[in-house]
């Protein structure tokens, strides 16, 4: 009996370190508050991703990127990999432009980006465009 016990010693000693260290690992991994502002950002960076996908559906878009060369997928892929600012300063030039010259600053706003992303070494769309590296 005195066997077993000094055993069940030895294991509620194990026991109670690892639940020692459990909680300080588990500590660190502790989730902090977020704030509704911050939320709303984020949603609204969603909204606007979205939105400018959207544009991408209509006919005139995807013939103006057609003629230029430039798959609807790279562009796609383009607005996902945009930070929140880029995405701000696009959706304030999106709303000064004129009603009828939204679509050319679209594809306009896009080729600088492809340009400036082939010219980083980012990516490869334009042959002409030679890496600065």
């Amino acid at each position: 009996m005195s066997g077993i016990r000094k055993h069940l010693r030895y294991v509620s000693f194990f026991m109670a370190m690892m639940m020692a260290l459990g909680s300080v690992w588990s500590a660190t991994a502790t989730a902090g508050m977020v704030g509704t502002g911050e939320m709303i950002g984020q949603q609204q960076v969603q909204l606007d991703r979205q939105e400018l996908i959207s544009m991408l559906d209509r006919q005139d878009v995807q013939a103006k990127l057609a003629d230029l060369g430039v798959s609807q997928d790279q562009v796609k892929e383009r607005i996902q990999n945009l930070t929140p600012a880029e995405l701000a300063d696009f959706e304030r030039q999106l709303a000064e432009a004129p009603a009828g010259q939204d679509v050319v600053g679209i594809i306009v706003l896009f080729l600088l980006v492809f340009i400036i992303t082939d010219m980083l070494c980012a990516t490869n769309v334009f042959p002409f465009v030679n890496c600065i590296r």
